[in-house]
């Protein structure tokens, strides 16, 4: 892992992972084919033969924070709205757990055993969460002033919270969840990115690079138009790069050789056929040979994919894996 986020060729093979949990019918439907049902996440990765990673997403809201009324929907809508919710936003020991679960890692990561990496809430999802989906997209000119004050906010609690981290193990990446983009790119300006996420990122970026730990963003959909924005904020990669939404990894890797990307994997090859899986290999393999790409799904298996035949996904990212350095 720390070979190929620094562009090194590793000498035996690439990582072997499932960057992100699957989806809990994939999990029920798989059960039913035969998955033991007692397997947390990190026991299920061992059980089906991927490299061991870990993730922590530190919290960003308390006990007791309301919840909306359905899903997407808003908790706030202006800033004395913004005011009544500061007791329960921003956890102060809200990851005092995950703290004391890496204090009883460190020994086994720093020997080498697994990856740790963490998330935070981005400057365009935290904002999403107070003022839900539609309230978001409104708040960039309804409220610029409040928009600016909750990413301040933002960013000193997690250059907070990351100090504690950093005292305790260097993580090899962390990522920034956006989900910023959709199937036919950003779901903002680039204008709207300058003004407001800019000053947020380059406020957090430089201190988590300054320790070494590589920075990705999280977004969906079509990243292509985004990346050089990205690049100007000092982030160093991006994930899932999804297939359907028209992500072309082959050209971004041409445009963008020192770029990092993890993901990219068509999941629709994978309800399909195993020579569908081997065809998107295939595609990604002259990828993989350059360094600095992880392949995974490109966001997580879909509940319609046999136990058997993501056995056969696995053992072909194994075989694909150890060609890429060969």
């Amino acid at each position: 892992m720390r070979a190929v986020l620094h562009f090194e060729m590793p000498d035996d093979r690439l990582p072997v992972i499932e960057w992100a949990s699957w989806w809990d019918k994939t999990l029920h439907a798989w059960q039913e084919q035969g998955l033991p049902k007692d397997l947390g996440w990190r026991g299920i990765a061992v059980y089906l033969g991927l490299d061991q990673h870990i993730q922590y997403w530190l919290p960003h809201r308390g006990p007791g924070c309301p919840s909306p009324q359905y899903n997407g929907g808003p908790i706030m809508e202006d800033e004395e709205d913004y005011e009544a919710l500061l007791p329960f936003l921003y956890p102060e020991h809200g990851p005092d757990g995950q703290l004391d679960d890496m204090r009883l890692l460190k020994e086994r990561h720093d020997a080498g055993e697994f990856p740790i990496w963490f998330s935070l809430d981005g400057g365009f999802w935290f904002p999403r969460t107070l003022f839900g989906i539609e309230g978001h997209l409104y708040s960039f000119y309804d409220y610029p002033e409040l928009y600016h004050r909750i990413l301040n906010d933002l960013a000193d609690y997690q250059l907070r919270q990351m100090e504690k981290i950093y005292e305790i193990l260097t993580p090899e990446f962390m990522t920034f969840g956006e989900d910023m983009s959709y199937n036919n790119g950003p779901m903002l300006s680039e204008a709207c990115f300058d003004e407001f996420l800019l000053p947020y990122y380059r406020k957090v970026v430089p201190y988590i690079r300054e320790h070494g730990t590589k920075v990705i963003v999280d977004t969906d959909g079509d990243v292509t138009k985004m990346i050089p924005w990205l690049q100007r904020a000092g982030i160093e990669g991006v994930l899932p790069l999804e297939r359907q939404a028209g992500v072309d990894l082959p050209a971004l890797r041409e445009a963008y050789p020192d770029f990092l990307f993890i993901g990219a994997f068509d999941k629709m090859t994978m309800r399909r056929s195993e020579e569908a899986m081997r065809g998107e290999f295939e595609r990604l393999l002259p990828v993989m040979k350059t360094g600095g790409f992880i392949p995974s799904v490109d966001h997580q298996t879909p509940p319609d994919c046999p136990l058997t035949r993501y056995r056969a996904y696995v053992s072909m990212l194994k075989e694909y894996a150890q060609m890429a350095v060969r």
